[in-house]
Order: C-alpha cells, then structure tokens, then sequence
C-alpha cells in the first residue's frame, strides 16, 4: 500500500507498505477520504513533539472496515466508519469528570498512532473502547464524513462559548473551521453571523459559500468599529477567533458585547503565545473568555448527526480532492489559503 510518512520538517515521503494486520480487539480500515488540516502543516513544516518518526500523519479519516482482530465486536466487515483523531484514555481523572478533550493521557491518530495518509490503518483497541468509530449513515458520502472531526472540535467550542438562540455572533477567519463555526452558529438559533477575514479572496470565497449576514475586511476597514456598526453600537454576544494571531484575539475582546463570550479557538505559534489582554474590558463588561481543545467521541457522533441530518452542510466547503501522491499539494494550498477544504483520496 502506498504512504504519507513523515520523516522530519520538510520530509514527507510517499512510500510503498505493507497492508498491516489488525491486532486482537482492533479492526483495519480500508482509507476512503482523509481531509486535511492546518495541523497537518504545522507538522510539515516544524514537526511535532508528540510525534516520533517516522509516522504516517493525517487525522480526519473515514473508510471501511475490511478486517477484524480476534475478539474484536461491534463493527463488520463493509462498515462504513469516522474515526476521531484525539483519543482520550476514558478513565483519568479528567476523563472520569467527562472532560475528555483534556485528558491528562490524551493520544492522537496521526501523532501517536499511524494516520490515514494512507490506503489502509489500523484503529488502536482504545478507538473501540472509548466509542471513537462512528458507522456512517448510507446518505452520507465519505468526503462528507472526513469532515465529521473539524465539525466536531468546531462543535465542543460552541458548547464552551454557549452559542444559542438569538445570539450576534462573529467569526474571525474563514478557513474550514471559520465557515464551519459560521454554519453550526446559525444551527444553533444565532440571529445574525459576520465572518470577517484579511485576505480578500478568501472572504469573497467564504461569503460565495457560507453566505454571513455581514462581512468585514479586515484589511480595508476596523474590524471592531464594523462589528460595532453591525450591531448597533452593541458588540457581539460570541466571538469565534479561527484564525491564529494575537491581533485578532486582542480584537476579539473589544468586539465583545456585555456578557459577551469570547473563545480562543484557534492556538497561537509557539515563538508567539501570549497577547495583551485588557483586563478592565474583561472586568467590567463581564466577559467570559475560554479556550477549546480538540473533541470527544460524544462530539463526534453529534457531528456526523449534524452532517447526516443536513444541519450543517459540509460538501461545498470541500474544493479540492487530491490523491495521495499528492499530498504535498494538498498541504501547499492549505498553507496558502487556496480554497477552503483539501480532502485526500488514497
């Protein structure tokens, strides 16, 4: 079988393999679509600490199962399956507190385990333990599904941020998960979503798709004069920072209606992590500020029902399919902010 393994930053090879064999209590997954992310460039192009080379990267996965270990039940061969990518240990003390997405033995697909830029993977036995592997309804394509675990991070930050009814909300950033946190706010009863981006061609494709109530450009006009603008005078009631830089989060703040929520969605570079946050703003407003890591298994059923149950639509946000000896173009054009979602098909 063929390979994305990475070596080292810049050393990403496509290799020849052996089809590997499912230990008892894990099952193999014949790779039908893996959808790439802005992670898979980080790991790119600087690496990552909890991966040791070599190893197979990429993390957004859906296949078919076509082979058991012994003792392995639940799934059949021909099930159509999601996988998660973070996979909690499911009996720390965080876990045992349903706060899954920080487990303190958090592994990941594609870190600590082989990834889905390939045409075969094997599903670890904690997959199965934990609920990881969702069945994919008939309806549902597997590049919808590949889509299913940025939904689901996208969906454990809304819960965090509590998007509801009648909430303004504003997404900065409209790469993948920006539109996808424009979709889900407006699943959730937010009566009005702005997006607002600096590059112009990527807001002018994320209002073609998302189609926002407003739009700001970042670099022609003051995203928190606009923000205030659109709504009268007021502020949002949830900022969604998807786009890695300070300056937005610092922005994110002053955008913030009273009781307003605020959530650090998207992680700053590690030469970069801190921001000067206005701590009277935070006071006297009484804002809420939270972060949002990752997702649980339970998010991930939630988004594949979200995907299936048409609530938030995902197939038009994918605008390149790429075959796996490719892979390299794929993580060109995420780095570049060409188009919005980049699924590969090994």
């Amino acid at each position: 079988m063929k390979v994305a393994r990475y070596y080292a930053p810049e050393d990403l090879r496509i290799e020849e393999a052996r089809v590997p064999e499912p230990a008892p209590g894990e099952l193999l997954l014949k790779v039908r679509n893996c959808a790439t992310c802005g992670t898979d460039v980080k790991i790119y192009y600087h690496g990552h600490h909890h991966i040791v080379p070599p190893r197979v990267i990429g993390h957004e996965v859906a296949g078919e199962v076509v082979a058991l270990g012994a003792g392995t039940e639940g799934f059949a061969e021909g099930d159509r399956v999601q996988l998660i990518a973070a996979v909690p240990c499911g009996d720390c003390r965080e876990c045992r507190r349903g706060n899954m997405t920080v487990c303190e033995r958090l592994t990941s697909i594609g870190y600590h385990y082989d990834g889905g830029f390939a045409e075969y993977l094997v599903v670890p036995e904690l997959v199965l333990r934990v609920g990881g592997l969702n069945r994919i309804p008939a309806h549902v394509s597997f590049e919808e599904a590949a889509m299913t675990e940025p939904l689901a991070c996208v969906l454990n930050g809304q819960e965090l941020a509590r998007v509801g009814e009648g909430d303004h909300v504003v997404v900065i950033g409209t790469g993948p998960i920006g539109c996808l946190h424009a979709r889900l706010a407006r699943a959730r009863g937010a009566s009005s979503v702005t997006i607002v981006e600096r590059s112009p061609e990527r807001l002018a494709l994320a209002v073609e798709r998302v189609r926002p109530d407003g739009a700001v450009l970042a670099v022609e006009q003051d995203p928190v004069r606009a923000v205030r603008e659109l709504t009268d005078g007021r502020g949002a009631d949830v900022v969604l920072v998807a786009a890695a830089s300070g300056a937005a989060q610092e922005q994110a703040l002053q955008m913030a209606a009273p009781r307003g929520r605020v959530s650090l969605f998207a992680g700053l570079p590690k030469d970069a992590p801190t921001i000067t946050l206005d701590a009277n703003l935070v006071h006297y407003r009484e804002l809420s500020v939270v972060g949002a890591a990752g997702s649980t298994p339970a998010h991930n059923a939630a988004a594949l029902g979200l995907i299936a149950g048409g609530e938030v639509p995902v197939l038009d946000l994918i605008t390149h399919r790429i075959p796996l000896e490719r892979v390299h173009e794929a993580i060109a054009g995420v780095r570049s902010g060409t188009g919005i979602k980049y699924v590969i098909a090994p």
